[in-house]
């Protein structure tokens, strides 16, 4: 007699993932400390940040904290930012204008709510920072994203910030490397170095 086939979710789910699916299976046994997001349905799973941006993205909250939350935002670390049942991300930073409701909505933060969400570039998920997510931020009317770069051995950070411009994707507002400043007026005051996110 057949053995029955054990049920395996990445596999049997591929393509239907869903935020209620996600309650259930997620995160898997043999995975717990990997980074799950979901495009499409599809499961994207990512290893957890390298030690050199986990030490910016600490910072850059710090740094971004005070004049965002003057200006009535809120600052979190990684939130599951949704824009469907079948589509979330988690941005390293996300600056959000209102605060989630109920459980579910702090559970899977609508993409409504935010003003900012901000991305530490991965080598493991390079593509994603610099497209993938940008795009869907901005067809999800995130009006300001931000991207961060950083080379531990070259001791280098760089950082860019993009509001949806006249044609829905994102325009630069401004850019800055190690030894410059970053400075913005929107969505709060900005002003700092790069270097400033170096360990």
């Amino acid at each position: 007699m057949a053995m029955p086939m054990r049920f395996d979710p990445l596999v049997d789910l591929d393509g239907m993932w869903t935020t209620q699916l996600a309650e259930r299976y997620l995160p898997l046994p043999e995975l717990p400390d990997a980074r799950y997001e979901c495009i499409d349905g599809r499961l994207v799973m990512t290893p957890a940040e390298v030690g050199t941006n986990s030490f910016g993205e600490g910072r850059l909250i710090r740094l971004l904290g005070p004049t965002a939350e003057a200006a009535g935002f809120y600052v979190y670390g990684q939130v599951n930012l949704t824009f469907a049942p079948q589509l979330w991300i988690q941005p390293d930073v996300t600056i959000l204008h209102d605060l989630p409701k109920t459980d579910e909505e702090d559970r899977w933060v609508p993409a409504h709510l935010c003003t900012m969400a901000v991305e530490f570039v991965s080598p493991s998920s390079r593509r994603q920072d610099f497209i993938d997510k940008p795009r869907r931020c901005a067809e999800g009317r995130v009006p300001y994203f931000m991207r961060v770069e950083i080379s531990r051995r070259l001791r280098h950070a760089a950082v860019e910030l993009f509001t949806i411009g006249e044609f829905g994707g994102y325009d630069t507002v401004a850019q800055a490397v190690s030894g410059q400043r970053l400075c913005a007026d929107l969505p709060f005051p900005i002003d700092f170095d790069p270097a400033d996110l170096l360990p």
